[in-house]
């Protein structure tokens, strides 16, 4: 079966408008501090996202509809609105990445980084927690935090990060994050707790960038 075609609307980036081919958007992103972009399914919704506003679509997804029975759901329960979701996108693995916070009621986007050239999914995810948890407690908010990631859950625990990506001129920036990261890690204390988000029962966690 043939791969849907995409549409990508780059909003902030070497060049903006809209393109018909990853590797084109990619060339306007790569390496531009602050890019924005989406993609769409239809050349008219990525041309009505060009004219508006980056914010107002990421994060945006189709209805969902969970898969679990009633049972399986009333045992989960529902997020705790009382709390920050934080997740990643990697255009690829290495690929262009980024990571964000943002409140999971209101989806008010609270931080930001990127996007990195070079660095993969877990990097991001394991760096917006830490992330996430500089941020709490610099405000003393007894809020919870969610993510979407075991692993850098895992990582978190562990304070280190396990990644197996190599380190070089590329992605040198992204490094220096990772060791500021696990730094705080082992010279700080915190009391938030950190929870993995329930996808199969509440959908896309809040942060998600939406270019799925």
């Amino acid at each position: 079966m043939s791969k849907k075609k995409k549409y990508y609307t780059v909003w902030k980036g070497h060049k903006t408008g809209i393109f018909e081919k990853w590797n084109d958007c990619k060339a306007q992103i790569k390496d531009y501090q602050g890019a924005q972009y989406k993609s769409f399914e239809t050349f008219e919704a990525a041309k009505k996202a060009l004219d508006g506003n980056y914010h107002d679509y990421i994060g945006k997804s189709k209805s969902f509809k969970s898969g679990l029975s009633g049972v399986e759901l009333q045992k989960i329960g529902q997020p705790n609105l009382n709390s920050i979701s934080v997740d990643a996108a990697s255009s690829g693995n290495p690929g262009i990445m980024e990571y964000r916070g943002v409140d999971t009621k209101t989806k008010k986007q609270l931080f930001i980084q990127g996007p990195f050239p070079e660095g993969t999914n877990n990097i991001g995810e394991f760096l917006a927690i830490v992330h996430g948890l500089a941020f709490l407690k610099k405000m003393e908010s007894k809020r919870i935090i969610y993510t979407d990631s075991r692993t850098a859950m895992s990582w978190v625990r562990k304070k280190t990060c396990n990644t197996k990506l190599p380190r070089n001129s590329k992605n040198e920036a992204l490094f220096v994050l990772v060791d500021r990261a696990v730094n705080w890690l082992k010279y700080n204390t915190y009391t938030t707790t950190v929870v993995k988000w329930e996808t199969k029962a509440w959908g896309e966690i809040p942060a998600d960038f939406g270019r799925k």
